[in-house]
């Protein structure tokens, strides 16, 4: 399925084909083959033996879906390249409210018994919910990695859990065979919202991650974890503006053993996925399987970076 297709599906709906600032926001999102959240329906509609053109108003809806998390996330964050500095604060509320709306729409007009679109609907519901509810949570500094994980169990799993639930169903999948999926994606959510901490943390110049410290894994280590550097670490956090404050910073995420304690915990997660896919029965495991690989290719090339010769080996036996 093409990515012009998904969104012209998209522009399709009245509204939106009505609706200049709605088709920039579409025409500007990137796409990553597999690695897109909207592609996870494809995946899992093919691994149970549906097609790709089968999953086109899930992915669509997704999409949407993702379009206006974006838009609430960045808000919620005052990230300074937030659509809402250039729009209005009201203006993308609303826009954020559109996309959640056609997502809906386009899941109310699948080609699909209704017993089917009554289960995607609230398959859509609950991955909104869900996610507005750990964004919600996220707003707030988390005060310990109990509290870290609770965010994230509630903020990043209930998307890639309900994709794959939702290409599933459409597939043609029975409830029992899309919860495993919606499980599969659940833990890939885990393991993606660590990856992109990691990667935030080590990014320069400083994301803004570093403005809300106790809220990205690495730093909450850094910063909580008794280690002899932890006080300079404190003190440099807050004047990572400065380009030689920010590189200090992060040599200390690795003296600290932050980046290595995240790096565990990305093969713990990423031997978990791998011991669930390898249960699963389906009539086409390579799809999903693919975008499990995909997912993990980070991971790998910073295996690599420290010496381990078969990266792939380590995070999946």
């Amino acid at each position: 399925m093409s990515f012009e297709r998904l969104k012209q599906k998209v522009r399709e709906i009245p509204e939106v084909s009505s609706w200049p600032q709605m088709l920039a926001l579409i025409e500007r999102t990137t796409h990553q083959d597999l690695l897109s959240v909207w592609e996870h329906p494809v995946a899992a509609c093919q691994s149970v033996g549906g097609s790709a053109g089968d999953a086109l108003p899930v992915a669509a809806a997704v999409f949407c879906s993702v379009i206006s998390i974006h838009l609430v996330d960045d808000m919620l964050d005052d990230d300074p390249r937030g659509d809402y500095h250039r729009l209005g604060t009201g203006a993308v509320a609303n826009l954020a409210l559109a996309f959640q709306a056609a997502g809906h729409r386009l899941l109310d007009e699948a080609p699909a018994p209704a017993a089917v679109r009554a289960a995607l609907q609230a398959s859509f519901a609950a991955m909104s919910l869900g996610t507005c509810f750990g964004q919600s949570l996220d707003t707030q500094p988390v005060g310990s990695e109990a509290e870290y994980w609770r965010v994230v169990e509630a903020k990043t799993p209930p998307l890639f859990g309900e994709a794959l639930r939702m290409g599933a169903l459409l597939g043609g999948a029975d409830g029992e065979s899309a919860a495993r999926l919606a499980r599969l994606g659940r833990l890939l959510g885990r393991f993606i919202q660590v990856n992109d901490d990691l990667a935030d943390a080590l990014e320069a110049p400083a994301c803004p991650d570093w403005q809300r410290r106790h809220n990205n894994l690495p730093i909450l280590y850094a910063l909580t974890a008794e280690h002899a550097e932890r006080s300079e670490f404190c003190r440099l956090s807050l004047q990572v503006d400065a380009p030689e404050a920010l590189a200090a910073a992060q040599r200390i995420l690795f003296r600290s053993g932050a980046v290595s304690y995240c790096t565990l915990k990305l093969i713990e997660f990423s031997r978990e996925i791998r011991a669930l896919l390898d249960s699963l029965s389906l009539p086409a495991t390579c799809p999903v399987a693919r975008l499990v690989e995909l997912h993990m290719k980070p991971l790998h090339r910073l295996l690599e970076t420290v010496g381990v010769e078969d990266p792939m080996a380590l995070s999946l036996s």
